[in-house]
Order: C-alpha cells, then sequence, then structure tokens
C-alpha cells in the first residue's frame, strides 16, 4: 500500500507548544513525581537509565519497579487519562489525568502506592527546573488537555520507532530509547567506548555528580523535545560530548536542521519533520548524519562500532 505526501503528513500529529504548555507544564512535574519513585527503589545503572520512563501503546511506563508485593508498575494512560499503579498478578488501582495542582497529583499518586502496598518515598522537589517549588507545596491550579496530551503521545510513538531503528545500526553501547522526567525529552545515545574528560556539572537543581557520571564517556546523543527547553518550539536535537573541533560548522542533513549555539546542539523543527514526504526518513537523515559528524570529527572507531540497520527475522551478520 503507498501513501500519498498528506496522508504520511497527517499521521504525525501537530503539537505547537504554546498551545498547551500549560498542561505540558504539569504534566513534565507529573511524569517526575513518578519518576522519583522509581529512582528511589531501582538499582543505580549506568548514565540513570536506571530512573527514565518508556513509550508504549497507551502512554509511559515506568516498567516494573522492585518496590512492594513482587513489584509495582506505574503507566501514564495517554488513552483513558489515567494514573495506573498495578502489581504482578495482584491489583490495578487507578486515578483520573484531569485538572488539578501538581500538589493534588502528589497526594493522590502517594494514596496510590500505598494501596497497592509500595512504599511513596521519594525525593520531594523537581529536578532540572531553576528555582523549583516542592511537589506538596505547589498549589497552583493546572490545566489539563487531553487531546494536546493525546497528540504528543501519538508523536512519542512515532519517534520512538524511528529512534529504535536508529539505534539497531550500532554494535557499541547505545543506550534504551527512553524518556527523561528530568528534561523531559525522548532520547537515545551512541557511545564511542572511550572516556570523556569530567563534565563541569551546573545544571539546575541536580546534583554534578549525576552529571558527570551521565557524561562519563564520550557520547553521540540525540533526541526530542516538545517544546519549553532550550528550544520554545517542539524540536528534535543533537550534540556530542565532548564536542569536537568542528562540530558546529558540519553540514547536516536535512536542510531544515540548524546548530544552535546557545544550546550547543544542532536542532531540527518537528514541524519540518511532520510535513515532509516521508518524516521517517528525514528524521533518520538527521540521525545518522549528525551522529557521523560527531564521530568523524571525535575519531570513533567507526569499524568496529556500526553494523547494518536491523532487519525482522535476520540475524545480524558477523
Amino acid at each position: 500500500m503507498t501513501h500519498t505526501t498528506s496522508q504520511k503528513a497527517a499521521s504525525w500529529p501537530e503539537i505547537p507548544y504554546v498551545a498547551w504548555a500549560e498542561t505540558c507544564g504539569a504534566l513534565h512535574l507529573f511524569t517526575q513525581i513518578v519518576g522519583k519513585y522509581r529512582l528511589a527503589h531501582t538499582p543505580w545503572v549506568n548514565h540513570s537509565w536506571h530512573a527514565t520512563l518508556y513509550a508504549n501503546g497507551r502512554g509511559l511506563t515506568t516498567a516494573l519497579i522492585p518496590d512492594g508485593p513482587g513489584g509495582v508498575e506505574v503507566r501514564f494512560d495517554f488513552l483513558d487519562h489515567r494514573v495506573v499503579a498495578e502489581t504482578p498478578g495482584h491489583q490495578s488501582v487507578s486515578f483520573a489525568l484531569e485538572p488539578m495542582s501538581v500538589a493534588e497529583f502528589h497526594q493522590r499518586f502517594v494514596e496510590l502506592i500505598n494501596t497497592v502496598g509500595g512504599n511513596p518515598q521519594f525525593h520531594g522537589r523537581p529536578n532540572e527546573i531553576p528555582n523549583p517549588t516542592p511537589f506538596e507545596d505547589d498549589t497552583r491550579s493546572r490545566p489539563y488537555d487531553a487531546e494536546a496530551v493525546q497528540r504528543f503521545h501519538q508523536a512519542l510513538v512515532l519517534i520512538s520507532q524511528v529512534f529504535q531503528q536508529f539505534r539497531t545500526g550500532f554494535i557499541g553501547k547505545v543506550s534504551p530509547v527512553h524518556f527523561f522526567w528530568g528534561s523531559f525529552d525522548l532520547a537515545v545515545t551512541r557511545f564511542s567506548g572511550r572516556p570523556a574528560p569530567e563534565h563541569p556539572g551546573g545544571v539546575p537543581e541536580l546534583p554534578d555528580e549525576i552529571t558527570r557520571e551521565a557524561y562519563s564517556h564520550e557520547v553521540s546523543s540525540a533526541g526530542f523535545w516538545p517544546g519549553g527547553g532550550p528550544i520554545e518550539a517542539a524540536a528534535f536535537y543533537s550534540y556530542a560530548y565532548p564536542t569536537p573541533a568542528g562540530f558546529d560548522a558540519s553540514t547536516v542533513m536535512p536542510a531544515d536542521a540548524y546548530y544552535d549555539k546557545n544550546a550547543g546542539e544542532f536542532i531540527l523543527p518537528y514541524e519540518a519533520v511532520r510535513v515532509a514526504s516521508d518524516p521517517e526518513k528525514v528524521l533518520l537523515s538527521f540521525l545518522e548524519s549528525t551522529y557521523t559528524a560527531t564521530a568523524e570529527l571525535g575519531g570513533w572507531d567507526r569499524s568496529s562500532l556500526e553494523c547494518p540497520t536491523g532487519k525482522p527475522l535476520i540475524p545480524r551478520p558477523v
């Protein structure tokens, strides 16, 4: 079956940040609360990979957290607009995602975890947000635009699939495709295998020891923001740490991509991907070309790190 340009473009939803900025800000803080619960109970994995959320067919999930009677999984269900806590073979309880304050979400979530037999003790202040208000004290009413959240989820699902495809072309160390609730972005990261210079730290409301462990080794990292970060509109990004000389002057694809000196990374507007005749191909060109710039300028051992892109039922050639 072939797709016309309009059909392909329609499959990637419009997600203009300004239109749902307040809901997005609330959802960011809600995911921090759930993420911090996972963080408090999960053994440390390199680069904080144990703390993230994952996109799935209904929203975002923590996967199984080692707490309570055999574990607890928490899910943001963006189709039914509920937060669900479930234990293996036992019970599933939930509450509605709707207009509320961060303090009210925090209270409902604590009650939810208590109900399934978990221990809802976790750090009570947001990370990576300047001058944060403790969750329990953030009593300002927040909106919840359910339609906008569904569009955001649709975008996450489509983007995750492209990131997963990109991930398969690397035999070296590569991260899962996961959602960082601190910065509220979906990301995938490739590693050269070599140690990196100590990171200077300085991320707002994030201990330097965590930042330095996250960037302990050389990386080429790409991801997606819905907006509200260094770039106001929804956008894809790609950066290197350490940044090799000449990276900012690299020629990357597609033509809509550019280097943002303030952010220190390449940016591709989400809208440029959404309206393309083949959004997946355009996004892959950005991921591949920015990675190639990092690997070439950084002197990565590409022949031992890269492999053909994975295909179903076909083993990787050795």
